[in-house]
């Protein structure tokens, strides 16, 4: 099918007539006409009832009329998708964690609306697990991930190091624990309190106490940081955090960071995306976010990644 001949059709049929739709396109009207034909003839079916005023498709007309819009997007998707030339437009899906919302959302999403004023935005919040799973489903266009030290995103993704943060287990100040440095062993008489499944740090301290086969035992599942750091000021169990969440916590007064040298794990942030958008309409808002987040999160306190490592 000669999408040239379909594009004509669907002018005739939004315009009313042949001379509108020669218009429209810089077209003669017996250039339109011939168009028209060659698309009836390709289906063998009439696609105009040419006995009305204005032109009106037939019933079958109608149903291509609709599908050729359809198939008329699509190529011009395709196009802008892969044109370097191309003005970012149409739609950018993102995913964040929810550790990650705060910073996303604010001067990364107010550069994107700024700089790309054709860009819609859409942003998703879930867990870096099911981040990763909607970006391999291609319900997302990139998503910013928070996974534990040693395990990597998956190599068909094109890989962006954002930054790192150690882990820190903490514990309110009036819970009696010994002093100076302790054993994963020596926690397990304590109930954690943490995020949901799907959470990098929860992953991270259940691998480490089932590799020694210990006990994990989660007393309260909260969600976010600060609810979490509250919880544990109040003694109701140990937890998780991050340096630049503790340091911005309202309760860091009344909590200590326990010495776990069998514990010397990290989180690191990562951007996410298909390769294909290494190039065309996204390329430049990718960017632009990715290089937006990275300065948050260094103004957080969390060390940007090493670009040597071929990731960047």
């Amino acid at each position: 099918m000669n999408t040239r001949d379909l594009q004509a059709y669907v002018a005739v049929i939004e315009t009313g007539s042949i001379v509108a739709a020669a218009t429209r396109l810089h077209l003669t009207q017996s250039g339109i006409t011939r168009r028209v034909q060659s698309l009836e003839s390709m289906l063998g079916i009439e696609l105009l009832d040419r006995q009305s005023k204005p032109l009106k498709p037939t019933s079958a007309g109608r149903e291509v009329y609709d599908m050729g819009r359809r198939v008329l997007a699509s190529v011009e998707d395709l196009i802008d998708r892969v044109s370097p030339q191309a003005q970012a437009s149409g739609e950018l899906r993102l995913g964040v964690p929810p550790f990650l919302s705060e910073a996303a959302l604010t001067s990364p999403l107010d550069c994107l609306r700024t700089e790309f004023p054709r860009l819609s935005v859409r942003i998703t919040a879930a867990w870096s697990p099911g981040l990763m799973d909607m970006l391999g489903k291609n319900a997302i266009d990139a998503a910013a991930v928070i996974v534990p030290d040693g395990v990597p995103p998956p190599e068909r993704f094109q890989l962006h190091v954002l930054g790192r943060e150690p882990a820190l287990v903490v514990a309110a100040k009036s819970l009696k624990l010994p002093r100076g440095d302790l054993g994963l062993a020596d926690l397990t008489p304590q109930s954690w309190v943490l995020n949901q499944d799907g959470c990098g740090l929860r992953s991270a301290i259940r691998h480490a106490l089932e590799a020694l086969r210990l006990p994990f035992t989660v007393a309260v599942e909260a969600f976010g940081a600060e609810l979490q750091l509250s919880l544990v000021a109040r003694g109701v169990g140990i937890g998780i955090t991050t340096p630049s969440a503790l340091k911005r916590s309202a309760f860091r007064k009344q909590i200590r960071v326990l010495s776990v040298p069998e514990f010397d794990n990290g989180m690191k942030v990562w951007l996410l995306h298909a390769p294909a958008l290494s190039s065309g309409r996204l390329a430049a808002p990718l960017a632009r976010f990715r290089s937006s987040l990275a300065d948050v999160l260094r103004q957080q306190g969390i060390a940007s990644g090493n670009p040597a490592a071929g990731l960047s």
